[in-house]
């Protein structure tokens, strides 16, 4: 897998909420136009160091290969951070971070976009819905950006570990019940049937905010 930093003002209008959201994002471009321009030359350097390393970790982890032999990050004005649930090949990322400090978000963006493959191409049978997937997915993204020696080693610096006080504090129990799991997994695909199992007894409503 090979991830490519790139200007893609129209997928990221997409995500506006409304016209006067739209209009807003457009007036970003064009102010931060040269910000943006540094920010994805600053962005794909880096992550250069890390690209092939990191993708093969995270195939040799999972067990499964990309979806993808090429992403694209979506440098962005507006949004700090998306992925996605339609299988495409697009995540997104703001501009404004340091190009080192970036480098987990992005990688938890790329393993969102990765555990949703993962399910609904090879768990169809638990017919799990997109939230519930998510839930999952993030948690997912939590474990394996920092309980994984050989994926963390990819930002030594970032000491947040398996941190809770995130956005998602809807899925923060779930998430503490998921991590002895992940820690003693016999295989990925082991860890995915318990979170599948767990999250349909979950009795919290699960929230994007």
């Amino acid at each position: 897998m090979k991830l490519h930093f790139i200007i893609d003002k129209k997928y990221d209008l997409r995500f506006a909420q409304n016209v006067r959201s739209k209009q807003e994002i457009e007036k970003q471009y064009e102010l931060c136009k040269s910000a943006l321009l540094y920010s994805v030359h600053e962005y794909q350097k880096t992550w250069d160091e890390i690209n092939d390393a990191f993708s093969k970790s995270i195939e040799q982890v999972t067990g499964y290969k990309w979806a993808h032999k090429k992403y694209y990050c979506v440098v962005s004005p507006a949004h700090q951070g998306i992925s996605n649930w339609d299988g495409s090949d697009r995540i997104i990322r703001w501009w404004k971070e340091n190009p080192y400090a970036m480098r987990r978000i992005t990688a938890h963006e790329l393993i969102l976009h990765h555990y949703f493959y993962i399910v609904k191409t090879y768990f169809v049978d638990a017919k799990l819905t997109d939230k519930q997937i998510w839930a999952l997915a993030e948690i997912a993204s939590f474990a394996l950006t920092s309980l994984t020696p050989q994926i963390k080693k990819f930002w030594p610096w970032d000491t947040d570990g398996y941190y809770t006080n995130h956005n998602y504090q809807s899925i923060v129990p779930l998430q503490m019940k998921l991590k002895k799991p992940f820690l003693e997994r016999e295989s990925f695909d082991k860890y995915i049937q318990t979170g599948i199992e767990l999250v349909k007894k979950y009795k919290h409503p699960i929230s994007f905010v």
